[in-house]
Protein backbone atom coordinates (compact mmCIF):
# COMPACT_ATOMS: atom_id res chain seq x y z
CA UNK A 1 0.00 0.00 0.00
CA UNK A 2 1.03 3.48 -1.10
CA UNK A 3 1.59 6.60 0.86
CA UNK A 4 -1.70 8.06 2.32
CA UNK A 5 -2.37 10.91 0.58
CA UNK A 6 -3.91 13.80 2.49
CA UNK A 7 -5.32 17.44 1.21
CA UNK A 8 -5.13 19.84 3.81
CA UNK A 9 -8.05 22.51 3.07
CA UNK A 10 -7.04 25.82 4.71
CA UNK A 11 -8.98 28.73 4.79
CA UNK A 12 -10.92 31.06 6.97
CA UNK A 13 -14.20 29.71 5.87
CA UNK A 14 -16.31 32.98 6.89
CA UNK A 15 -18.52 31.23 6.04
CA UNK A 16 -17.88 27.72 4.44
CA UNK A 17 -19.75 27.50 1.23
CA UNK A 18 -20.86 25.22 -1.38
CA UNK A 19 -17.27 25.98 -3.24
CA UNK A 20 -14.68 25.58 -0.35
CA UNK A 21 -16.38 21.85 -0.47
CA UNK A 22 -16.75 21.19 -4.53
CA UNK A 23 -13.52 22.42 -4.79
CA UNK A 24 -12.17 19.57 -1.55
CA UNK A 25 -14.15 17.32 -3.39
CA UNK A 26 -12.48 18.16 -6.80
CA UNK A 27 -8.90 18.28 -5.26
CA UNK A 28 -9.72 15.13 -3.97
CA UNK A 29 -10.97 13.34 -7.38
CA UNK A 30 -7.95 15.05 -9.09
CA UNK A 31 -4.81 14.21 -6.88
CA UNK A 32 -5.71 10.94 -5.63
CA UNK A 33 -6.33 11.95 -1.97
CA UNK A 34 -7.86 9.88 0.29
CA UNK A 35 -8.91 12.36 3.14
CA UNK A 36 -9.54 16.22 2.91
CA UNK A 37 -8.80 17.81 6.16
CA UNK A 38 -10.36 21.31 6.78
CA UNK A 39 -8.24 23.70 9.00
CA UNK A 40 -10.60 26.90 10.17
CA UNK A 41 -7.89 29.45 10.24
CA UNK A 42 -7.34 30.73 13.78
CA UNK A 43 -6.08 34.18 13.81
CA UNK A 44 -5.57 35.01 10.05
CA UNK A 45 -2.32 37.03 9.56
CA UNK A 46 -3.22 39.02 6.02
CA UNK A 47 -6.85 39.25 6.41
CA UNK A 48 -9.74 40.68 9.05
CA UNK A 49 -11.82 38.26 10.87
CA UNK A 50 -15.21 39.34 10.99
CA UNK A 51 -16.08 36.09 12.80
CA UNK A 52 -14.86 34.22 15.84
CA UNK A 53 -13.48 31.23 15.26
CA UNK A 54 -15.34 29.25 17.35
CA UNK A 55 -17.92 29.77 14.74
CA UNK A 56 -15.94 29.46 11.60
CA UNK A 57 -15.28 25.82 12.67
CA UNK A 58 -18.47 24.94 14.20
CA UNK A 59 -19.97 26.04 10.69
CA UNK A 60 -17.42 24.06 9.16
CA UNK A 61 -18.06 20.89 11.24
CA UNK A 62 -21.69 21.04 9.99
CA UNK A 63 -20.87 21.73 6.53
CA UNK A 64 -18.60 18.50 6.22
CA UNK A 65 -20.99 16.77 8.40
CA UNK A 66 -22.04 13.28 6.68
CA UNK A 67 -18.68 13.26 3.88
CA UNK A 68 -16.66 10.21 4.99
CA UNK A 69 -13.98 11.53 2.89
CA UNK A 70 -13.75 15.01 5.30
CA UNK A 71 -12.14 15.93 8.45
CA UNK A 72 -11.36 18.86 10.41
CA UNK A 73 -8.78 19.70 12.58
CA UNK A 74 -8.16 22.67 15.55
CA UNK A 75 -4.82 23.02 14.55
CA UNK A 76 -4.98 26.47 14.04
CA UNK A 77 -7.76 27.38 16.09
CA UNK A 78 -6.73 26.13 19.01
CA UNK A 79 -2.61 27.82 18.15
CA UNK A 80 -2.28 31.02 20.07
CA UNK A 81 -1.20 34.01 17.90
CA UNK A 82 -1.29 34.32 14.01
CA UNK A 83 -1.96 31.29 11.77
CA UNK A 84 0.57 30.85 9.52
CA UNK A 85 0.67 27.84 6.80
CA UNK A 86 3.97 26.77 7.62
CA UNK A 87 3.19 26.31 11.00
CA UNK A 88 -0.66 24.44 9.95
CA UNK A 89 1.64 22.20 7.36
CA UNK A 90 4.28 20.96 10.25
CA UNK A 91 1.31 20.40 12.64
CA UNK A 92 -0.48 18.31 10.70
CA UNK A 93 2.37 16.44 9.36
CA UNK A 94 3.50 15.88 13.07
CA UNK A 95 -0.27 14.32 13.27
CA UNK A 96 0.37 12.67 9.90
CA UNK A 97 4.20 11.48 9.29
CA UNK A 98 3.80 8.67 7.18
CA UNK A 99 1.09 10.92 4.69
CA UNK A 100 1.97 12.94 1.29
CA UNK A 101 0.61 16.50 2.03
CA UNK A 102 -1.62 18.89 -0.61
CA UNK A 103 -2.43 22.22 0.78
CA UNK A 104 -5.43 23.46 -1.24
CA UNK A 105 -5.98 26.94 -1.39
CA UNK A 106 -7.15 29.95 -3.41
CA UNK A 107 -4.82 30.39 -6.27
CA UNK A 108 -4.97 34.06 -5.39
CA UNK A 109 -3.34 33.07 -1.84
CA UNK A 110 -0.65 31.08 -3.50
CA UNK A 111 0.23 34.16 -5.89
CA UNK A 112 1.41 35.97 -2.90
CA UNK A 113 3.27 33.21 -1.58
CA UNK A 114 6.74 34.94 -1.26
CA UNK A 115 5.15 37.02 1.28
CA UNK A 116 4.05 33.97 3.55
CA UNK A 117 6.16 33.27 6.12
CA UNK A 118 8.86 30.64 6.06
CA UNK A 119 7.28 30.33 2.88
CA UNK A 120 10.49 28.14 1.10
CA UNK A 121 9.95 25.97 4.46
CA UNK A 122 6.42 25.31 3.02
CA UNK A 123 7.61 23.61 -0.29
CA UNK A 124 9.27 20.18 1.10
CA UNK A 125 5.71 19.68 3.65
CA UNK A 126 3.33 20.09 0.86
CA UNK A 127 2.46 19.92 -3.03
CA UNK A 128 0.41 23.18 -3.25
CA UNK A 129 -3.10 23.22 -5.32
CA UNK A 130 -4.16 26.92 -6.41
CA UNK A 131 -8.22 26.19 -6.78
CA UNK A 132 -9.63 29.19 -8.99
CA UNK A 133 -12.26 30.30 -11.05
CA UNK A 134 -11.84 29.06 -14.77
CA UNK A 135 -9.82 30.93 -17.11
CA UNK A 136 -8.19 32.82 -14.07
CA UNK A 137 -4.54 32.27 -14.56
CA UNK A 138 -1.88 31.45 -11.69
CA UNK A 139 1.70 33.31 -11.62
CA UNK A 140 3.59 31.79 -8.70
CA UNK A 141 6.96 33.51 -7.60
CA UNK A 142 9.68 31.39 -6.64
CA UNK A 143 8.44 27.97 -6.20
CA UNK A 144 10.41 24.54 -7.09
CA UNK A 145 9.24 22.77 -10.49
CA UNK A 146 6.12 20.84 -10.32
CA UNK A 147 5.55 22.42 -6.67
CA UNK A 148 1.89 23.59 -7.60
CA UNK A 149 -0.54 23.14 -9.26
CA UNK A 150 -3.43 24.87 -11.08
CA UNK A 151 -7.27 23.27 -10.47
CA UNK A 152 -10.41 25.03 -11.77
CA UNK A 153 -13.41 24.72 -10.11
CA UNK A 154 -16.72 26.28 -11.27
CA UNK A 155 -18.33 26.80 -7.78
CA UNK A 156 -16.02 29.34 -7.24
CA UNK A 157 -17.60 32.29 -8.22
CA UNK A 158 -19.21 31.51 -4.87
CA UNK A 159 -17.76 33.67 -2.29
CA UNK A 160 -17.79 34.24 1.37
CA UNK A 161 -17.52 37.92 0.90
CA UNK A 162 -20.56 38.28 -1.29
CA UNK A 163 -22.46 35.87 1.28
CA UNK A 164 -21.80 38.15 4.03
CA UNK A 165 -22.97 40.86 2.44
CA UNK A 166 -26.59 39.28 1.16
CA UNK A 167 -26.88 38.24 4.71
CA UNK A 168 -26.34 41.99 6.10
CA UNK A 169 -28.19 43.28 3.28
CA UNK A 170 -31.01 40.98 3.48
CA UNK A 171 -30.98 38.72 0.23
CA UNK A 172 -31.17 35.05 -0.01
CA UNK A 173 -28.60 32.97 0.78
CA UNK A 174 -29.93 29.76 0.06
CA UNK A 175 -28.29 27.47 -2.19
CA UNK A 176 -24.55 29.13 -2.04
CA UNK A 177 -24.02 27.29 1.67
CA UNK A 178 -25.43 23.99 3.16
CA UNK A 179 -28.86 24.37 4.95
CA UNK A 180 -27.30 23.30 8.20
CA UNK A 181 -24.56 26.41 8.51
CA UNK A 182 -27.50 28.56 6.82
CA UNK A 183 -29.16 27.64 10.07
CA UNK A 184 -26.26 28.30 11.94
CA UNK A 185 -26.03 31.46 10.70
CA UNK A 186 -29.50 32.49 11.92
CA UNK A 187 -29.46 31.17 14.80
CA UNK A 188 -26.43 32.59 15.50
CA UNK A 189 -27.35 36.07 14.68
CA UNK A 190 -23.99 35.88 12.42
CA UNK A 191 -23.38 38.76 9.77
CA UNK A 192 -25.57 41.41 10.50
CA UNK A 193 -25.35 45.25 11.26
CA UNK A 194 -24.12 45.32 14.45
Amino acid sequence: MGKIRLGVMGGTFDPVHFGHLVAANEAASAFGLDKVIFVPTGEPWQKQTITDSGHRFNMTKLAIAGNSHFDISRVDVDRPGPTYTVDTLRDIKAQHPEAELFFITGADSISQIGSWRDSEQIWPLAHLVGVTRPGHSLEVPKSPHGAVSLLEIPALAISSTDIRARVESGKPIDYLLPASVIDYIQKNNLFRIK
